[in-house]
């Protein structure tokens, strides 16, 4: 709750792509820091893996996963996507790898595997990423719909991968 009711203040001052990666390395490293913890700190580091996680997921009006699925994923495969794909690998890994290797080997492995998919989202995220894309449509009649609302055929909107925009655009 801190985290959620702070997390708009903050996303006024600060991109998401520096909030999310920032929220992931606060839980990938209280992670780490589970595995050398007394147990008696567990309780404290639990706060701040949930700061670390609202900070990651939490936006204001939605969570930030969902706001980037949106606007990079086909609407028809939004469900499913929400369904947080990636949790059906480190789920299951968690469990494993508790019962196998132990919880501080565990909260290694996961650290490592957060960390490892930080580094990936930065890489893969360019670092200006504008919600409203300047864009054409030569595919469409110009007394389309989409084109009227728009008011010419080259304009910018808050851009999704939709049935009138299957790809990013490209300079042209």
């Amino acid at each position: 709750m801190v985290a959620a009711v702070g997390l708009p203040r903050l996303l006024d001052t600060i991109p998401d792509r520096v909030a999310m990666p920032g929220g992931a390395a606060l839980l990938a490293g209280g992670t780490l820091a589970a595995a050398a913890l007394p147990s008696f700190w567990l309780l404290a580091l639990w706060f701040v893996l949930e700061l670390g996680y609202s900070r990651a997921q939490t936006p204001p009006a939605a969570c930030c996963g969902v706001r980037l699925i949106r606007r990079t994923g086909l609407r028809s495969t939004l469900p499913s996507l929400r369904s947080h794909a990636c949790w059906l690998v480190t789920y299951p890994l968690a469990g494993w790898a508790g019962a196998e290797i132990g919880l501080p080997a565990t909260a290694i492995t996961l650290a490592v595997l957060a960390g490892a998919a930080i580094a990936i989202a930065l890489a893969v995220w360019p670092a200006h990423d504008p919600q409203e894309l300047e864009h054409g449509h030569d595919n469409l009649p110009a007394d389309h719909p989409h084109l009227s609302e728009a008011g010419r055929l080259r304009h910018a909107h808050a851009f999704v991968i939709d049935d009138l925009h299957p790809a990013w655009p490209t300079k042209d």
